[in-house]
Order: C-alpha cells, then structure tokens, then sequence
C-alpha cells in the first residue's frame, strides 16, 4: 500500500535517500517496464565494474540492485509501499548482481522497442485472449541466438505494426510463466489467437519468413463481388453499419490480402472485383481496373465526397486513410452495456486504434462509443470525469459504470470490459456513496497512479462476482474526492473498508480474491477473536480453555501471509480450540510483557488456571491452516484409545459398543496426516461411539487377520447383538471427520429403525 508522507513512522516509507523509487529515479506509477529502463541507465554508470577506484561502488549498488529487485516483483512491490522495507522478508535481501556487460548486452532486450510489446506474468493472459493475433519471442537473456535473432525480430515488428501485435517475454524475469507456456528452448516464437491452440514457428528465422509465417493467421475473409451479388453484399453490410473496402483490379486478386490484413473481422467488409470478367460492372463504379475505394455506411457515387478513393498501393498507407476515414464512436447509453471513450477534444492515435474495440467486442454484445467532454462537458462533470478514460456501463443506467485504470492498450481495455460487465463493482461519488449503510458495502478507496490500487481491482472484480447479493463492491478515487476519503481517515492506498450497518472493518490480508472473501466470511461468521490486553487477561488466562493465539505485527510479510491461514485455521478448529490474535503494533507494551521477541508468535494457552502463563510455541516450517490445525489438536487430551490385540479381541469384538478404528502404521505419511483428523472424529462421536487405534506395525497378526491390507484403514464396527469377527468392520473411505461423523450417524438410525422394527414383529407374533 503506498504511503503518504505524513503517515506514522510504522507505515510510512523509510528516509528520503532510501526510498526505493528515489534510488531508480521514478516515480511510484511507474510501470515494470520504466523501472526496468530505469534501473539499465543506472547500473551502466554506477556498475562497480565502471568505478573500479570507488570503495562505495559497490555498497551503492546494492542498494540499486535490491530497488530494482523489489520494485519488479507485484508481490514485493506491494509490501514495500504499504509498510517500507521491514515489510520485506528478510531472507530476500539479495545481494548478488550481474557484470557489467550483461546490463549493457543482456538486459531487457526489448525495452526500448516501441513496435514490439514486452510481456509480464501479469497481462500475458489479458493480451493473448484480447481477440488480436499476437506473435511472441520467448527469450532468455543470455541466450546468443536470442540476441541474433533481434534485428531481425525488430524489423519484422516494424513491417508488421499495425497487422498484428508483436510482443516479447523475458524467460529470465518470467521463470515460472514461460514453464507452464511450455517453453523449453530460446528463442521461442509463437502465435497466438484467442480461444486457439498457440501454433510455434519452426523455419529460417528471416524477415520475409517471419511474414509469410504471420499472413496466413490473419482471417479477415475477402469477398469476390460480381454481378450477382454486389449490391446485395453492399446493402447487407450498410444494414448492420459496416463499410466496404473493394479492390478493383484486371486479375484474380493479386496481392489482396496485404490490403486485407490489417482489418479485424467485424470493422469493415474487405472485397474484390474482376474487372477483365466484369468490365461492364466496374464501369459503373465509375473505374476500369487498378483502384481502391472505401464505401462507408450510406455512402453512394452520387454523393460527392462520401466514397474515400485511394490513390495508395501500400497497405500501411491504405490501413491509415481508411481508420481514419470510419466513422466516430457515438453514444446512446440506453440499456444496453457500453465502453465508452470520454476525450476532451484531442484526436489521439489510440483514437483510431479505440474504433477496433467494436469488432474486439462484438461477440461479448459490449457497443462502443465515444464522447467528447468538451462538447458534453454537463454529462462528464455529472460522473466527474475530468480527465480522458475508458469506462464500461453496465446496462443498469447512466450512473452504474466502471472507470479503468489500467495500461491504455488495446489488449488491456478489452480483458477489462469483458470483466467489467460480468462483474458488479461500480465507481462511486458522492451522490452514491453508501454513507447510509442500509445494506454491507466493500469501498476500495484507491489512487490511480498506484500500482498496488490498480493490481486489486481484477481481484475485487472476481470477489464481487462470488458475493453477488450479499454486498456490494465500489472504489473510491481519492484523488478527485479528497473530502469523502479525508472524512473516513484514509491515510494509505490501496485502503478497503467493509462498511456493515453501524460496523466498519478495514481489510488486513492478501490483495486478492480468496483473501478478500475469507475476510468477509470471517466478518458473518468470525472465528478468531481480537484480543486486547484485557481480554487477552479475562479469557485467555482466567477461562480454563485452551486457546491459540498469534500475536502479529501489520507490516510484517509473514503475518499478512499468516492471516487467511490463521482464519481457515480457526474455522477447522471451531468448537474444539478458541483462537484469537493480537496486533502488537496497537499493544506494544502489552507484547513486550508477554515476552513476544518476534512477528508472527505463534501460542497455545493451554488452559490450566493455576498455570495461567503455561503455553506451547509454535516452530514447524509449515504455516498453513492444516499443519496448524494439527500442532493445536496434538495438544488436547486423547479421546481414542490405543487397542492391543487382547483389548480389541475382548472390547471391539466381544463387546457391546460400537467402535470407530484407525488401523496405522506409525512410518506412514497419510496416517501421520490423518492422526489429528480421527482425534477430531473422536470427539465428534464421544458417547455415541468408542474411537480405538491399531498399530499394524507392533500388531501385525491382528491386522493380518482383520484384513487391512492398506494405511490408515478406517472401519466401523457396530453392536448387532449377533456378535462380531474380524472381517465385521464396515470401511469408510473418507478422510474427514465431518463426513465420517454423518456416515455413521446415518447407519446408526438405520440400524436403530431395524431394532424397533424387530421388536415390533416380535410382540405381534402369535404366542404358542
């Protein structure tokens, strides 16, 4: 979360001189790839291999180097601008970095490529399922054929911008990604279309290659106009507001397909006409052969001006006059579901680029508009937009929308609207600010020149999704209502809020939608306690109970890591173990009487009065809500019994009760796992069912003659009055308490409905 500068000392950033954005020079809206740039231009200067007479070189570029570090990890990045440095782990400090030749050859190979788009781990997914065709060089960086291949790959994005989106992704800071993508070897080209299985390139890596390989993805289809079916086809398009763009020409086509190429299916209608085969035809088109003409909606020979003639044969040149030639976006929000474009007068070059959303967009029946705020500038004062954005509306009226805050390309505003409309997060102002708390809101109050801000926003999309009508979702530009965030004492963004009748909770864990949803289903039902001092003494200490306590810091990473776990944990526990927490940031003092020396500290109280300071520390590796769960039930006094071969002969099969067994052996992992799980079912069942445990190992005649022939095998053994042997035992394959418990619940009525049945026929039989 980023900090503003008059935060308290706990949440703010550190000094000046070693805030991580001032080390790299940029500021904290910067994208990876700025800060990447960034980083290159210093560490060509600062390398100590370039200061080889300056002892401080190399301290100063360490501190260069862990920025960089930090600041390109979304992770890393997150925890440092909510709680500075001590946010960190402290395991990834990092002090290793490369030569100085590998920043100057190496190093983000295309970064300063404006044809050719680097990828992330982060909006891969976004760009590939845009509806653009997408051809992408995996690289490495110290790959040699990757740095051949370059000029190549630059030249060949140059031919092809604006036919396709060429892109690159960097293998070395995209480890993981490009092993789930299946690449095993640099370089790696691959095209992309949504919805289509990736096809690789494996010829000669040259241009014309590279091209060729290209052109026979792009799949606008090209009609031939005759006689027959000209006006019809012209007609037909004009009805659903489509253009023509048509050929004429003395031969079968030609080179067509490179004027083609560059118009996405749905932006126009791309034809050709034979004018050897139709001369008569052509003529009345007013041409002979050799021309290109783009025929608008409506437009007709007889209206001067309206046919755009181009006098071009190149197909760049052709893309350019007719993009510019379609006509603008224009708004009628209606009821339908809308992304609409406010400008503020000037024509851009994503303009143009914004007229391909229609087609992007047509299958998802998103329309596409545009308005101008100096024109309409009551409509943009009203949603208070005082700046060029993309917002989608909903369906739901004028005043239900969502601005976007993302890259502004054209990938990355089509993943957004389409999330958008599924969605049910809405921008929200003063007019509709939830300030009467009739019903529980989530407000995301957020700036957008944060990137932590903008990496939530995806995930609060896919939590409102999950919670649809049980709350609801808005976000809150702190930048345009400074009066709203400054009266809810919002210090920090991204801060999300749970507003819940009179109740407000901030949220504390992960930015994401698990996270996020574990939050509020912990606020329904809560399962951890918050202690403070006094309660921490009043029912911890004085209860008798057995209690699990983590006694955190906010700031610390391994806490916020801890949270949701420590939630899952609680409710796994419920009934058995109460849980609580202590945020020794507000209770310093109260921590340090506890002895708490580290974050996360992790206690089990075990409720003995006249011991009341008597714990248990958590040390295991594993910090998941299983793994906890077993550390606290391992502490509650054992409900099952341990059987010898003679107690199980004598209590389970001679007996009179019904029996639950675990038959185990102590060197088996899944036993070991289960082990709590079955204290658990014991004490589910205490009193209806008597819990035993066999080790097969010390036991391996019993087991042998009860035929388990696999660990753990868990069993029933019910009271029949008949009597019991060996193989009597019903198996139960599940593995969870609950689902054990219900089972033999069930079994036990039916076996109760059959007793009374029984003893009914018996006192109806006739007596002798």
């Amino acid at each position: 979360r980023v900090g503003w500068t008059n935060l308290t000392s706990s949440s703010c950033i550190l000094a000046e001189n070693q805030d991580y954005y001032s080390l790299l020079g940029v500021g904290r809206e910067a994208t990876t790839r700025e800060i990447r740039q960034a980083f290159k231009k210093l560490a060509l200067t600062m390398h100590p291999d370039k200061n080889p007479g300056d002892t401080s070189a190399h301290d100063k570029f360490l501190q260069v180097n862990r920025a960089y570090e930090v600041l390109k990890d979304e992770e890393l990045r997150k925890k440092y601008d909510k709680y500075g440095e001590k946010g960190l782990d402290e395991q990834q400090q990092g002090g290793r970095y490369e030569s100085w030749n590998y920043y100057r050859y190496d190093f983000g190979i295309y970064d300063d490529d404006l044809e050719i788009i680097t990828l992330d781990s982060g909006d891969f997914e976004a760009a590939v399922n845009s509806g653009e065709i997408w051809f992408i060089n995996f690289y490495f960086p110290r790959c040699s054929h990757c740095h051949q291949l370059a000029p190549t790959w630059r030249e060949f994005a140059k031919e092809m911008d604006g036919v396709i989106r060429i892109g690159a992704v960097n293998c070395g800071d995209n480890n993981h990604m490009c092993r789930r993508k299946g690449i095993n070897s640099y370089p790696s080209l691959f095209i992309y279309r949504a919805g289509q299985k990736p096809e690789k390139f494996n010829g000669e890596r040259s241009k014309d290659n590279l091209v060729r390989f290209s052109m026979q993805f792009i799949t606008t289809s090209v009609t031939q106009l005759w006689q027959g079916n000209v006006f019809n086809e012209i007609e037909s398009a004009f009805s659903t507001g489509l253009g023509w763009l048509i050929t004429f020409c003395s031969d079968t086509g030609g080179n067509r397909r490179a004027h083609t190429g560059f118009f996405h299916e749905g932006l126009i209608k791309v034809g050709w006409m034979d004018c050897t085969s139709q001369e008569q035809l052509c003529e009345s088109f007013q041409v002979t052969t050799g021309a290109t003409a783009l025929f608008p909606p409506g437009s007709s020979l007889d209206q001067k001006g309206s046919v755009l003639w181009l006098n071009t044969l190149d197909s760049k040149e052709i893309y350019n006059q007719v993009i510019n030639h379609l006509p603008d976006l224009q708004l009628e929000l209606a009821h339908h579901r809308w992304l609409v474009s406010f400008t503020f007068g000037d024509r851009t070059s994503t303009s143009n680029e914004y007229k391909k959303l229609q087609a992007l967009l047509r299958n998802d029946h998103i329309q596409v508009s545009r308005v101008n705020c100096i024109a309409d500038s009551e409509l943009c004062q009203s949603l208070f937009i005082h700046k060029p954005c993309v917002a989608v509306f909903k369906g739901l009226g004028i005043h239900d929308f969502e601005i976007h805050h993302g890259k502004d390309v054209l990938y990355n505003i089509v993943a957004f609207a389409r999330d958008s409309v599924r969605a049910h997060v809405t921008t929200l102002r003063p007019d509709n600010f939830p300030s009467d708390r009739k019903e529980p809101w989530l407000v995301d109050f957020f700036a957008p020149w944060c990137p932590p801000c903008r990496a939530l926003l995806p995930e609060l999309r896919k939590a409102s999704i999950q919670l649809a009508g049980q709350i609801k979702f808005g976000t809150l530009d702190c930048t345009i209502h400074h009066n709203l965030c400054s009266m809810y004492n919002i210090q920090a963004y991204p801060t999300t809020v749970i507003f819940n009748g009179s109740s407000v909770h901030e949220y504390e864990g992960q930015h994401s939608a698990d996270g996020i949803l574990d939050f509020i289903q912990d606020l329904v039902h809560p399962s951890v306690a918050v202690l403070d001092p006094l309660s921490f003494t009043e029912r911890v200490k004085d209860e008798g109970q057995i209690w699990a306590v983590d006694f955190y810091a906010p700031w610390c990473g391994p806490c916020q890591a801890l949270m949701p776990e420590w939630r899952r944990m609680a409710r796994l526990l419920s009934g058995q173990i109460l849980v609580g927490s202590v945020d020794c940031q507000q209770f310093q003092s109260f921590c340090q009487s506890q002895n708490v020396r580290a974050y996360p500290e992790i206690r089990l109280y075990l409720g003995n009065t006249w011991q009341s300071d008597r714990y248990m520390g958590y040390n295991g590796w594993h910090r998941d809500a299983h793994s906890l769960r077993a550390w606290a039930l391992s502490s509650l006094p054992k409900v099952s019994v341990d059987l010898t071969p003679e107690s199980y002969r004598s209590q389970v099969l001679s007996g009179q009760d019904h029996w639950i067994l675990d038959f185990y052996a102590p060197w088996c992992g899944p036993c070991q796992h289960f082990a709590p799980e079955f204290e658990v079912l014991a004490r589910i069942l205490k009193g209806e069912v008597r819990a035993g445990k066999v080790d097969c190992q010390a036991h391996h005649q019993t087991c042998q003659s009860a035929g388990i022939s696999a660990y753990p095998t868990v069993r029933f053994y019910p009271y029949l009055e008949t009597g019991r042997h060996e193989h009597s035992g019903e198996p139960l394959n599940s593995r969870d308490a609950n689902v054990i418990a219900d089972t033999i619940r069930q079994r036990l009525q039916q076996l109760s409905r059959r007793f009374h049945n029984k003893q009914k026929v018996t006192r109806s039989s006739p007596q002798v």
